[in-house]
């Protein structure tokens, strides 16, 4: 399970206001390209479960993950979803963005519990498209924050997440020192990926 911080910023303005206060914590910063399947008769997503792949596209060194999440909840601004990922070889990565059926032969402990525990039948996985995003991590008061810059297709959105055992403690601290700075936010009412595919922005 994991648990996490989600705070939206109102937008670009505030964001890099929020990059600008931390710079100092600056740890490193990622560009992901997120790609979402589902299987081809909806047998992911009928259970309230998504595969991702996402490429960390920072330099020539790409890395790719392969992520199962499933039973998203969120509330007040903390978000519960199971979660299970490894890392697979970017160029099986890319061969599977390209051709979604081929998620069925690779070797992958994730991607056999995906095919296995949802029944993906003979037609396979299907892609629901990319959205990518800009991750800015800082480590802040024994924290890791991350600082996010989400680009659609139909606009762009600001985030602060933060995976924490005590989100509560931490989304106190993030909250106190917004408001200390002046910088508009608000409570996150859903993920990326369901604004992804709403295909507004919240």
């Amino acid at each position: 399970m994991e648990v996490e911080v989600k705070l939206r910023l109102p937008d670009s303005a505030a964001h890099q206001k929020v990059v600008s206060l931390f710079s100092s914590y600056h740890k490193k910063t990622h560009h992901q390209r997120n790609t979402f399947f589902d299987g081809a008769a909806g047998e992911l997503s009928s259970s309230r479960a998504v595969l991702r792949l996402r490429f960390y596209e920072n330099s020539e060194n790409v890395k790719c993950m392969v992520c199962l999440k499933a039973k998203a909840v969120i509330i007040d601004g903390v978000s519960r979803v199971e979660e299970d990922e490894e890392e697979l070889d970017p160029k099986i990565g890319y061969e599977c963005v390209s051709n979604p059926r081929k998620l069925m032969e690779v070797d992958s402990r994730v991607l056999k519990r995906a095919r296995e525990e949802f029944h993906v039948g003979e037609e396979g996985f299907i892609g629901l498209g990319e959205f990518k995003n800009v991750r800015n991590v800082f480590e802040w008061c024994g924290v890791e924050l991350e600082v996010d810059e989400t680009m659609y297709d139909f606009g762009t959105c600001y985030e602060i997440e933060c995976e924490s055992l005590e989100p509560e403690k931490v989304k106190a601290m993030i909250e106190a020192f917004l408001k200390d700075n002046d910088i508009d936010y608000s409570y996150s009412q859903v993920s990326k990926f369901a604004t992804f595919r709403a295909g507004k922005l919240p």
